[in-house]
């Protein structure tokens, strides 16, 4: 499952993209005595290096940084041209003329994204490896016990959960027999990241068939089902093959590349956008999106999707959401 690389979510960082300044590294208080520019602090509180053009009132044009004075704690800095700025002011550095800026630009093409290579090989569904059948006889929580493809661990905050083979959407059973009145089924666990997640599930009514209820969420860990009324039939809990993605994916296209079993050929399958409802609660859609294969898991058949990945999601500007989706409910 998801391995990112080192530099997903490392915050702000300075581009050399131009020498407009609204990509540029503030400088929030500075003076300048001929080709000396003393620096109190920057707005990032980062160094300025040696290429760095500095723009504001005052300053001579197409000034840039030529020396650190280092003796100096990197406050002090060497200028090309001569400016006077007695007064502390806010200033600008950006660009760099050691790479060859060829005019000012206020915009790049950066940061650009990543492809992140998701593998995953999911077990064979199962009715009742969640919540063996029981027949509820009032409002409560069912009975869990784990089964094929699923174990019982305790995490390290001391909750007991019934842990999937990876995240994927769970399946309310009811077995034959009348149901006049849907119920309420609360499913409480976790995501693949430890994240806390809720979702409503109704029963539906039924007056003679097995009825089969899938949810939208991808869980990895469930803690708990609570149901809100008795049941006159028996219920069981299981998987479905609904996988849940390991970052949010808004829009299908970018899914650059999708394969499953073994084949060139694309898989049709059904790809459910991330629900970015903000804010997200237990009758919403899964935050990162899903995918259901086009035939049945088995244990053996291989989940290989190419996801393109933006650059809020990935580099300098990436963020939490951007990545991962809205904060689970």
């Amino acid at each position: 499952m998801p391995q990112f690389s080192d530099d997903l979510f490392l915050g702000a960082a300075p581009t050399f993209m131009g020498t407009g300044t609204s990509n540029a590294e503030a400088i929030v208080s500075a003076t300048i005595s001929g080709t000396t520019l003393t620096v109190v602090a920057t707005l990032s509180g980062d160094s300025l290096t040696v290429g760095q053009y500095i723009v504001g009132s005052g300053v001579t044009a197409n000034s840039y940084i030529t020396a650190v004075n280092s003796t100096n704690s990197g406050t002090n800095y060497t200028l090309s041209q001569s400016s006077t700025v007695s007064s502390a002011t806010t200033m600008y550095a950006s660009g760099n003329a050691l790479l060859g800026d060829p005019a000012p630009m206020d915009l790049g093409v950066g940061p650009l994204g990543r492809i992140y290579v998701w593998d995953v090989v999911p077990q064979t569904l199962q009715a009742a490896n969640i919540a063996a059948s029981q027949t509820p006889s009032a409002a409560g929580n069912l009975t869990l016990t784990a089964g094929t493809s699923s174990k019982s661990i305790t995490r390290a905050d001391g909750t007991t959960v019934i842990q999937l083979d990876c995240a994927r959407a769970v399946q309310l059973t009811t077995a034959s027999g009348t149901i006049s009145t849907s119920r309420n089924l609360t499913v409480s666990g976790y995501d693949y990241y430890g994240q806390p997640m809720t979702e409503v599930i109704a029963t539906g009514t039924t007056s003679s068939a097995v009825a089969n209820v899938s949810g939208k969420k991808a869980f990895y860990q469930v803690a708990s089902i609570a149901i809100n009324g008795s049941l006159p039939v028996a219920i069981t809990v299981g998987t479905t093959d609904t996988i849940g993605l390991p970052v949010r994916v808004f829009d299908a296209g970018y899914v650059g590349t999708l394969g499953w079993n073994n084949t060139l050929a694309r898989p049709a399958g059904t790809f459910t956008v991330a629900d970015m409802t903000t804010p997200a609660t237990s009758t919403t859609g899964d935050v990162r999106g899903t995918y259901l294969p086009p035939s049945a898991s088995d244990g053996t058949k291989r989940l290989v999707m190419g996801i393109l990945v933006p650059s809020i999601a990935s580099g300098p500007n990436a963020t939490r959401v951007g990545a991962l989706g809205v904060t689970q409910a």
